[in-house]
Order: structure tokens, then C-alpha cells, then sequence
């Protein structure tokens, strides 16, 4: 399958109600085990791949180094893959765009964008993150791929009160159509968990809705009902794989 038709695949895999379901990899080896289990795409989640290489999360990981694993999940496994970005290592919407440009060219069909000030506080503005966005969707058609960016909002994980989340909803509804406006595919709201509010995002945005599996999120099938079209699983896979190896060897050196 060529990376045009993967693109493709990719966007019709995003239905509003029916969710494509992401257990996040974080190298070529979990790809392949993802892909084994059924998964009918793979997406990376940056803190799993900046872990599974020795470095922080927060763009710690180079991006040439990224490029490389992205490049190798491509080559293992057939599906369409996703990789988080985070915020492509640049400010100016033209370095975002070249750096996102790589890791097309290492394979990937689909990108996490986030609007957080990546080592700073608080977010990029909207009209800054829609430039952002139109660089790197300018960028893509110049190659003729169909990207998937998948637009993310830190509105709703920045504020950890989550009785403050419904106050935040205008605002991130306000940003989903201006990232659709400048090119978005999907809008990305991690850690909004209140299943009104959910619903509410996903009758309002022109763009599938991006939910993340957590413990006090509402289940895939009730996701599905509030109209959710992707689920993701972030770095909990990861989190897993490592509790599993080091239990598991801790009982060989005891």
C-alpha cells in the first residue's frame, strides 16, 4: 500500500460514533505486536517514545532520532501510522512545517499537533497555532499526501480541577473550527472526561473528536455513543509493557 492510500485508509478509519481505537507503540517492535493484535492502524504517543529511548517527554527526544523510529515502524508494519509530534520543534509555522516534512518523509500519514507552549506556559493563540497548522497542511499538499493532523488541545489537561472543564468548552469549540479553518483532520482533547461535555465537543466540532482512554473516562462504547470517531490510549500501553518487565525481573534476581 502506498503512503497516499495508507493517508486515505487513515482519515475513512475516523467515523463520528464508530471510534478508531489507538493502543499506543513507541517503537518498531510494539508495532508489530499492535499490529498482530488486530489494530487496523498504529499511532506513536510521545512520552512512551521519548521513555523507550532514555530521554523525557517535552520534545527531549531529537527530532533526527525520531525520525529514525518513525521511519523504522514504517518499514515493519503495513497499516497507517500516526506520529505524536507534539509541537514539531518550532514556533515559526514555516520550521514547523520543514520538521513535520521529515517525518512524512520517514513514512508517517498522520501527526499529533499540540497548541501548549512546549517548555513554556500556557498555549500558543489561536491565531498563531492556525498559522501553525496551515504551514504544515500547505506543506503536505505539496507532496500530494493527505496528512491527518490531528489537532490537540491542553485546554482541559492544563487545568486539573475538573469542575473548571465546562467553563473551557467555548473556548476549545472556538479552536477546533479555527484549526478545521486552517487545515486540521481531527481535534484531540485530552483529558476531558465529563461525558456531557464530550458530547457537547463532538456535536459542535467540524472535526472528528479525539478522546484519550483514562481511568475516569467513560468506556470505548459509551465514547462511541457521545459521538467520539478516536480513542487513544496514550502512554498507558508503555506504562504496562515496563511494570510487567521490571515485575517480571525482579523475580529473576530476587
Amino acid at each position: 500500500m502506498s503512503q497516499i492510500d495508507r493517508a486515505r485508509t487513515f482519515h475513512a478509519l475516523h467515523v463520528k460514533g464508530d471510534p478508531l481505537i489507538l493502543y499506543n507503540i513507541w517503537d518498531a517492535g510494539s508495532a508489530a505486536a499492535v499490529a498482530e493484535a488486530g489494530a487496523r492502524s498504529v499511532a506513536t504517543g510521545s512520552w512512551s517514545v521519548a521513555a523507550a529511548h532514555g530521554y523525557g517527554d517535552g520534545e527531549k527526544i531529537p527530532v533526527e532520532l525520531l525520525a529514525k523510529v518513525t521511519r523504522r515502524i514504517s518499514e515493519t508494519v503495513e497499516l497507517p501510522l500516526s506520529v505524536d509530534f507534539e509541537g514539531a520543534y518550532a514556533t515559526d509555522p514555516t520550521d514547523a512545517a520543514e520538521n513535520v516534512s521529515h517525518i512524512l518523509d520517514a513514512g508517517a500519514v498522520g501527526i499529533n499537533f499540540e497548541d501548549q507552549i512546549v517548555g513554556g506556559d500556557g498555549l500558543h493563540s489561536l491565531a498563531d497555532q492556525a498559522k501553525r497548522i496551515g504551514a504544515i497542511r500547505a506543506m503536505a499538499e505539496t507532496r500530494g499526501v493527505p496528512l491527518f493532523i490531528n489537532a490537540r488541545t491542553d485546554l482541559f489537561l492544563k487545568e486539573s480541577d475538573r469542575n473548571r472543564h465546562a467553563a473551557l468548552l467555548a473556548e476549545a469549540k472556538e479552536r477546533a473550527k479555527a484549526f478545521a479553518d486552517a487545515g486540521a483532520s481531527g481535534f484531540f482533547a485530552p483529558a476531558l472526561v465529563d461525558q456531557a461535555l464530550i458530547e457537547e465537543l463532538c456535536e459542535a466540532s467540524p472535526l472528528p473528536v479525539n478522546i484519550m482512554a483514562m481511568k475516569t473516562a467513560p468506556d470505548a462504547t459509551t465514547l462511541g455513543r457521545l459521538g467520539v470517531a478516536r480513542i487513544s490510549h496514550g502512554p498507558g500501553p508503555y506504562r504496562a509493557a515496563m511494570a510487567w518487565l521490571r515485575e517480571a525481573a525482579t523475580a529473576v534476581y530476587r
